[in-house]
């Protein structure tokens, strides 16, 4: 207990405190858009469970590497050398690796999972079939309820598979960052509870805009991409991509409030 009041009496602490956390939720949103996006493809009585299963989840994966850190950082060191050369940069460095740690095996295998998700459910959403939901879910166009496009199982391990890549990379993200356990476990907690709290409105506008869906799918599938980049030790600055989705998720903001200004003077000049 004097431990931990002599490390939180430090002003620096409090700094790494604060920054951790805000980089623990800004990298949480990528699963929250996706958690969202599954949770709505089942019926209506069961997406708040399977959101707050698939937070759980999160959680309890995260907590759980954070008291094997000494593992978890093993994982970055090489188990697959294919033994070429990557093509020369403009500095005579590879442009990429061609050898691999599990992390980076992992970070490939979950950004393919996010493309041909992200990619099966544009399919989905485009498809003008008028029976299924153009929001994804289980629900036709005309708002009658239909078969559900996904079973709960299906969806609680599609979310732990994704769960598992998200928790590597936020918590290999925390042990760059701070040497403190305590630290950690705090930035850990407060991330998972924002996104506890903002599940359900999330899901909920997600699942009122149609247009929305398409952009968060967009989104994943840029962040699929982006994974496997990182696999391959091309690595992108998380910034230009967060700068992105928040351009995006702006206009397609002014374009929502642009519909619901016409959809009302419609109504009003309507007899």
């Amino acid at each position: 207990m004097d431990g931990l009041v002599t490390l939180f009496s430090d002003p620096a602490v409090w700094a790494a405190l604060l920054t951790l956390v805000i980089m623990e939720i800004v990298l949480g949103i990528d699963n929250l858009i996706f958690i969202s996006i599954l949770s709505n493809k089942l019926p209506p009585e069961q997406r708040q469970k399977a959101r707050r299963t698939g937070i759980a989840l999160a959680l309890i994966m995260r907590l759980g590497l954070l008291t094997t850190i000494a593992w978890l950082v093993g994982l970055t060191a090489p188990v697959i050398d294919l033994g070429l050369q990557g093509m020369p940069g403009p500095h005579g460095e590879p442009t990429f690796e061609t050898q691999f740690s599990w992390r980076d095996l992992i970070l490939i295998a979950g950004g393919l999972f996010l493309v041909w998700k992200a990619t099966k459910e544009i399919h989905h959403n485009v498809d003008p079939r008028p029976a299924e939901s153009v929001f994804g879910g289980g629900e036709t166009k005309s708002g009658v309820a239909g078969k559900a496009a996904l079973s709960f199982g299906s969806a609680i391990v599609q979310i732990l598979l994704l769960d598992l890549v998200f928790s590597i990379d936020s918590i290999l993200t925390a042990v760059g960052m701070t040497d403190h356990l305590p630290i950690m476990v705090i930035a850990v907690i407060s991330a998972v509870v924002v996104m506890l709290v903002a599940a359900d409105p999330l899901a909920e506008f997600i699942n009122q805009n149609p247009t929305v869906v398409m952009l968060a799918l967009g989104f994943l599938l840029m962040i699929g991409v982006v994974l496997i980049a990182d696999g391959f030790g091309v690595h992108v600055p998380k910034g230009y991509i967060y700068v992105a989705m928040a351009f995006s998720a702006g206009v397609e903001a002014l374009n929502i409030w642009a519909r619901k200004r016409r959809e009302r003077a419609e109504a009003e000049t309507a007899p």
